[in-house]
């Protein structure tokens, strides 16, 4: 099989036009082209004008030898590389694993999900720990909270099973490296378990919570074919670590009823909102440290305006979906300003997990066909902004989230201004053209006290600039809500590079989001992969 990159094609070209194209670049006849299949298809939109599709195909063809040699000096022909998976040690279920003891995966996220999954195909039967609920009833805790204001702390957008990227716009790209194609394999098991079989080949791939919701009740079925074992409402509040000086090996975890699960394997996928977890991580001797991170608001504008900004005349396009959009700039206070998660055709949601606090998210479904656009704008910031402690940025985070709670009234109403105000440094009174999505409401403030004042200021100099890259971007009645502080994990909980072990506590695996390994859906299932295999080995070798 050949792999052909770099086919441009007009984005209204004929069903044939690909296959001709094919032939073309090949130089054979039709007969000898035995399949054309479709490995990538994005878009250049740089001319809104003509938009050109750009495919890489795989190619089935009669003579490869031959074809392959005329097409020597073409860097965009090649043998197709494998993309398949390959279990450690040999094959699915391979021989030779401790079958006596079970790794203990805590967190359902995309982490734990890809962990736990290959855990279980490798035969291994991991216990499941998750301190949330099963994903349908959380999803109902989920939205009562946005209509009645009732939070449960254990049963939110950040906690439960799919983890926070199950209200989120789904997003299943990536620009991790990933030389053994372990993003193939996610997404070969999302298709599986129900997601539309194009994931595998647009450019930027993405589901929706809906179908999100579907496909982690489906993963957890084939887990639990396959010997794994889930308990939900079952949260991890201490880790059993026999101690030999700085060094450490697991022993267990207890859970908050007061059961002992012995283990020497323990994979912790907990998100990057579990601060409970850390503190309790810290103050048994797991080396943690301090990471950057970043904060700002969620800007809605009309998801018509960035169409006609990105696509031009081709605005609605099937092919190209609601447009999105990636803007950086570096402020003159030394700052930099970015997008951050765009959700096109979204709402923005209330992700809190703490009473009393109050954090943005964004969300979109698979149809993307919300009225809106909207995408965290984010100042990044580093430990020199919380210097002191390992744990300070959780502490920064908690401040500015107290804050925005008390700013929006103290009810998770969450405080918004007009971008046009927020520039100008006057508190809002009134909603422009476009119409907040955030329940349960938005309400009209000023939020200059809602960040530290560089990222006020940076943020102020960066909107009039995006629409340098954007026209029409700096809109007046745009609308910002506050405040976006989740966008990564403020600490890391760091690893050791050949066995992903913590870097003093052996049998402890941190990983994705939570341990500061990830960001995003598809980065943290490749690390749940990587460290399932790496459990695996460790497994292997104590034998």
């Amino acid at each position: 099989m050949l792999r052909i990159n770099e086919l441009k094609l007009p984005l209204d070209h004929a069903e044939d036009a690909l296959r001709a194209a094919v032939l073309t670049r090949l130089g054979i006849a039709s007969a000898e082209l035995l399949d054309v299949a479709v490995f990538k298809r994005s878009y250049d939109a740089r001319k809104r004008s003509a938009i050109v599709l750009i495919y890489a195909v795989d190619a089935t063809v009669r003579d490869e030898a031959a074809v392959l040699a005329r097409l020597r000096h073409d860097a965009h022909a090649m043998p197709a590389p494998d993309t398949g998976y390959t279990f450690v040690a040999g094959g699915q279920q391979p021989q030779g694993f401790d079958r006596g003891e079970r790794p203990v995966v805590v967190g359902t996220g995309p982490c734990g999900l890809f962990a736990a999954l290959i855990l279980a195909q490798m035969g291994l039967r991991p216990l499941i720990l998750e301190r949330g609920k099963v994903v349908r009833e959380r999803t109902v805790d989920t939205f009562g909270f946005w209509r009645k204001r009732e939070l449960n702390p254990e049963s939110n957008v950040q906690f439960g099973e799919g983890g926070a990227g199950t209200f989120s716009d789904g997003k299943l790209y990536s620009q991790i490296k990933d030389p053994k194609h372990y993003g193939r394999k996610v997404l070969t098991e999302f298709v599986k378990a129900g997601a539309p079989a194009e994931i595998m080949y647009v450019s930027k791939p993405h589901i929706g919570t809906f179908r999100l919701v579907k496909m982690v009740e489906q993963m957890r079925e084939n887990i639990i074919a396959l010997g794994g074992e889930y308990r939900f409402s079952s949260k991890v509040v201490d880790i059993e670590i026999a101690r030999d000086g700085d060094s450490g090996q697991v022993r267990g975890v207890t859970l908050d009823g007061g059961e002992h699960i012995a283990t020497r394997h323990l994979v912790l996928a907990i998100g990057h909102s579990a601060r409970d977890t850390f503190e309790m991580l810290y103050e048994r001797g797991v080396y943690i440290e301090a990471k950057p991170f970043s904060i700002g608001f969620r800007v809605e504008h009309p998801q018509s305006l960035i169409d006609a900004a990105r696509f031009g005349p081709n605005a609605g396009n099937k092919l190209l979906g609601a447009a999105d959009y990636k803007l950086v700039h570096h402020a003159s206070n030394g700052r930099s300003v970015y997008s951050f998660c765009m959700c096109p055709g979204g709402t923005v949601v209330a992700a809190a997990s703490e009473p009393g606090r109050l954090v943005t998210n964004g969300m979109s479904q698979y149809s993307r066909n919300e009225r809106n656009a909207n995408s965290a704008i984010v100042v990044g910031i580093t430990p020199a902004d919380y210097p002191g402690h390992p744990l300070a940025g959780i502490e920064l985070q908690r401040r500015l989230e107290e804050g925005a709670f008390a700013l929006g009234g103290g009810t998770y109403d969450a405080p918004g201004q007009l971008m046009g105000d927020f520039v100008a440094g006057r508190a809002s009174t009134s909603f422009g053209a476009v119409v907040p999505s955030y329940t349960p409401a938005v309400r009209l403030t000023d939020l200059a006290g809602a960040l530290p004042d560089y990222a006020i200021v940076a943020m102020r100099e960066a909107f009039p600039a995006f629409d340098k890259q954007i026209r029409g971007y700096y809109q007046a009645d745009a609308l910002l809500t506050g405040v976006e502080t989740r966008t990564s994990s403020p600490i890391r909980i760091k690893r050791r590079d050949d066995d992903l072990q913590s870097l003093n506590t052996r049998g402890l695996f941190p990983a994705g989001e939570g341990a500061g390994y990830a960001g995003g859906i598809l980065s943290a299932a490749v690390d749940g992969i990587r460290v399932a295999e790496a459990v695996a080995l460790s497994m292997a070798v104590a034998l």
